[in-house]
């Protein structure tokens, strides 16, 4: 089982980036995937979530970023727009078990983690 994140990289404040979260050895359509972040310094921070129902986004990134899925594909997405450089982190993607209990938000629910992929946003 595992998870590749990928499609990091640099980009100037008020750009766009999409990552992506590729897993193998189990279907993503059975897990909830959230996505989830650490800036130097800083604690890992949940960013977005989403299950078979709608998604769900943190204050700070939502109606910027969105969490398209391809479940044929078996990967998802983490679309960035209008980027900030308080967004500049390493970005992990993570899975759990669909009926999982507790919060959703919370990382140590999770079962399975990909790399992270860093997304610095410059001023």
């Amino acid at each position: 089982v595992q998870l590749q994140a990928s499609g990091g990289g640099l980009v100037q404040a008020g750009g766009s980036l999409r990552l992506s979260c590729a897993a193998s050895g189990f279907t993503f359509s059975s897990y909830t995937v959230g996505w989830f972040r650490q800036a130097p310094g800083k604690e890992r921070e949940f960013v977005a979530h989403i299950t078979s129902g709608s998604p769900y986004y943190t204050d700070s990134v939502a109606g910027r970023f969105t969490i398209p899925r391809d479940n044929a594909g078996n990967t998802v997405y983490l679309q960035m727009n209008s980027l900030k450089p308080e967004d500049t982190a390493v970005y992990y993607c993570a899975a759990r078990y669909k009926n999982r209990g507790g919060s959703t938000a919370n990382a140590n629910t999770y079962n399975y983690w990909g790399q992270g992929t860093l997304v610095t946003v410059s001023s």
